[in-house]
């Protein structure tokens, strides 16, 4: 059995996963996902969120746990799952980068999305400069994100997708490579992705190499398109 910590991206929050948990845990292993602070129902004030504070509480969770974990990052917040295998590489067995900003050392996820100039997301996405965050715009919904999705997919993000901390994209990475460097990762790249476009994953995962590079032909959101074939590769990779 291996445990999996499952951490959404941008604007989302624990309910990324629930397809994912269901399949993992029948299939015998134990699968966590949580709302990062300040989002979902997480109740931290979105003002005082940041990148130190969002990877300490990831890292007490791991703490908490027994043995080691398989973490899991999407979208922007691959930069925290890099951020906590630095600080703590003896409890992670495995980073899995799912459609996931993988960032070197010293290089911020605000660079790296600068250069991703085809992506659907830049021109509806709001700032407010007052509380420091960002909100995605409703009209890009199904066609930057949910494209292969079922449509109560997008309703239910309607709903549930909130402000988003813009702090963290501008903090710079401290990795090693005696401890990040040294925590075996893999990428999973979807090849359809219109807010995290393939051009930007494969400079990401070329630039910093993994063990092993995996291709979902889904949108953005393969945990909602294609949730079984996502639990293969999970399952496969936890394996290896």
């Amino acid at each position: 059995m291996k445990t999996f910590i499952l951490i959404h991206g941008s604007w989302h929050g624990a309910w990324n996963w629930h397809k994912v948990i269901p399949i993992l845990e029948a299939r015998g292993h134990k699968a966590i996902a949580i709302d990062l602070p300040g989002m979902g129902k997480d109740k931290t004030p979105i003002q005082e969120v940041k990148f130190k504070t969002t990877v300490e509480r990831i890292i007490d969770l791991i703490n908490g746990i027994e043995g080691k974990v398989i973490l899991v990052g999407h979208s922007k917040n691959g930069i925290m799952i890099s951020q906590v295998a630095e600080f703590i590489p003896h409890k992670i067995d495995k980073l899995i980068y799912l459609a996931a900003y993988l960032i070197p050392n010293g290089k911020c996820q605000r660079e790296y999305s600068a250069q991703d100039i085809n992506g659907w997301l830049k021109p509806y996405v709001d700032v407010n400069t007052t509380t420091n965050t960002s909100t995605l715009q409703k009209k890009i919904y199904k066609e930057g994100l949910y494209h292969d999705c079922e449509d109560y997919i997008t309703e239910l993000a309607y709903i549930l997708l909130s402000e988003e901390p813009i702090e963290s994209g501008g903090a710079q990475l401290q990795l090693t490579e005696d401890n990040f460097g040294k925590v075996p990762r893999y990428y999973i790249e979807c090849t359809e992705d219109r807010a995290v476009t393939p051009f930007i994953q494969q400079k990401m995962y070329h630039e910093t190499p993994c063990r092993k590079i995996y291709q979902m032909a889904t949108s953005h959101s393969p945990f909602f398109s294609k949730p079984f074939e996502l639990c293969e590769i999970l399952e496969e990779i936890a394996v290896i």
